[in-house]
């Protein structure tokens, strides 16, 4: 495979599934992420052999790989899962001090709204740094797929080791850039809408659970979709590392491939079970806000 070669896949190392982290939940979620993988992937499967969409997916992987395959890559993803949420409310609340001081939300409203967004965006961006290696790992053993003695990896050390022997430590942060440009749109947006919302609604103390929560789910779906074509790309360069063959240059040169080759639909395949998903990321956000009342 060329690095001129048409943007087809390796139907052997499917691009994978999407970055939203959350936690024991996030192993009842895990099929869709896994299925998002496959699904992306299918454009590079014999035409007779691909996936449809995703009931098709889930239900021949476990027939084809059985059905733990579902679940590949979630251990990486539980791991992530603490430090990940930790590090965003807390980077969060520390940038909202610094990007919304001196601002009065009622007679500024649009300086508070452009601090919401800075605040969540600037939040993902610097938890990313830390937890990128083990978000990573989840996407390429999730796209890792077919049976034992096939896959390239045996578990999250061995990859880990793998491409950081092959490419160096920074093949572990390959497509980091498009990834921090993705966080910074679907955090802005996830925390910066949310408390915006809120004040525009009804004051936070006045704010119930169950308001909370449908705010929050609009706002976890529409981020979601609005971020998905940079998490189109980062999969894609993230499944170069430790390969001889490298079919995008970089980041602008994978978009326009995908583009051109397979369509604007490309960049949002898989789009459909994050929204499925998204109720888990909307609950963290809302018991997260009812903790917050009680602590202040």
């Amino acid at each position: 495979m060329s690095r001129s070669s048409p943007s087809t896949w390796p139907p052997e190392v499917p691009p994978p599934p999407s970055p939203r982290p959350r936690s024991p939940h996030r192993t009842c979620e895990a099929p869709p992420p896994g299925k998002n993988s496959v699904q992306d992937a299918s454009t590079a499967i014999a035409v007779d052999k691909r996936y449809k969409g995703i009931i098709d997916v889930l239900v021949r992987v476990p027939k084809e790989q059985g059905f733990t395959a579902l679940w590949r890559g979630n251990l990486a993803n539980v791991i992530r899962y603490f430090p990940t949420q930790a590090l965003n409310f807390a980077f969060k609340d520390t940038y909202k001090k610094l990007f919304l001081a001196g601002y009065d939300k009622k007679k500024d409203f649009w300086k508070f709204f452009a601090g919401n967004l800075a605040s969540g965006g600037a939040a993902g961006a610097t938890s990313l740094c830390f937890v990128y290696p083990l978000d990573f790992a989840r996407t390429r053993l999730a796209a890792d797929v077919g049976k034992a003695e096939s896959r390239e990896f045996k578990g999250l050390a061995d990859c880990l080791v793998k491409i950081a022997k092959s490419d160096g430590p920074i093949g572990l942060y390959r497509g980091f850039f498009v990834s921090v440009q993705g966080i910074i749109i679907y955090r802005a947006a996830y925390f910066g809408m949310f408390d915006t919302a809120k004040m525009v609604f009804a004051s936070e103390k006045k704010l119930n659970f169950f308001m909370a929560w449908a705010i929050a789910q609009v706002v976890t779906v529409g981020s979601g979709i609005l971020s998905y074509p940079w998490d189109t790309v980062r999969r894609r360069m993230m499944m170069q590392s430790g390969r001889k063959d490298i079919l995008y240059k970089n980041t602008w040169d994978c978009a326009v491939k995908i583009v051109k080759n397979e369509g604007m639909s490309a960049m949002f395949k898989g789009a459909l079970s994050n929204v499925f998903r998204g109720t888990g990321g909307a609950l963290v956000l809302a018991i997260y806000d009812e903790i917050q009342k009680y602590l202040h």
